[in-house]
């Protein structure tokens, strides 16, 4: 029972045993006298010490209790800080582990379809016998052939080593080794593996010169490399 400004030292007891129950839950240690201390292990011993609050007015003993209250509160936010953090950590490591993934499934993918595609340039290349045989081809004729028998992505580096070898004539002959054709093959006569016409049909040249780029350096713009360092292929 409150007496005046003073309450019952049972009470004061009570909340003593509360006070320390709480100030031991956080970690700390609440002393009445100056310079006094406890341990966060004896709240029993800390409750008794502390019925010395009863000589405390009941407005300071509001004052101890809302501290308490207080440091409990802090203890809480700062639990909930850390359990926060520790979600946030893992969703952000979920998150860029699924990013990962999707990126190399895309690079995938495209390096999928990047084959498609040459397959498929591949596969419409036509053959020497779908041209009509004429008696004599334009540069510009054989030039239309080769674009339809070269990938699109080659035909430039396929073009700079006809410029280079026989400025696209079919019928181009090397006086001092005879070296023939679009690519000054040596001799001439290997043309044949591709077809009988190879002396008078540029789309057999451009066939078998293909071949020869894809067979001994992997590709055009690979011979045209080549030939950049060693002006030959």
């Amino acid at each position: 029972m409150l007496e005046g400004n003073r309450v019952s030292p049972i009470s004061v007891r009570g909340f003593a045993v509360a006070s320390a129950t709480v100030v031991t839950a956080v970690g700390s240690v609440t002393g009445v006298a100056s310079g006094s201390a406890a341990q966060t292990n004896d709240a029993e011993a800390t409750a008794a010490d502390s019925t010395l609050l009863a000589d405390i007015p009941a407005g300071q003993q509001a004052q101890v209790q809302t501290a308490s209250l207080t440091q409990q509160a802090d203890a809480q936010a700062i639990a909930a800080d850390a359990s926060a953090k520790k979600v946030a950590e893992e969703s952000a490591r979920k998150e860029a582990a699924k990013t990962a993934q999707e990126k190399k499934e895309a690079a995938e993918k495209a390096e999928q379809l990047a084959k498609e595609k040459a397959e498929a340039e591949a596969k419409a290349a036509k053959d020497p016998s779908s041209f009509p045989v004429q008696g004599s081809y334009s540069i510009a004729e054989i030039q239309s052939m080769a674009r339809s028998m070269v990938p699109s992505g080659q035909f430039q580096c396929f073009s700079n080593i006809v410029d280079h070898e026989s400025s696209w004539n079919y019928r181009a002959v090397n006086a001092s080794s005879g070296a023939y054709g679009l690519f000054q093959a040596l001799p001439g006569s290997k043309m044949s593996s591709v077809g009988s016409d190879w002396q008078t049909n540029p789309a057999t040249q451009i066939k078998w010169g293909l071949n020869y780029m894809d067979s001994r350096y992997g590709s055009p713009c690979e011979a045209w490399s080549f030939w950049q360092a060693n002006h030959w292929y």
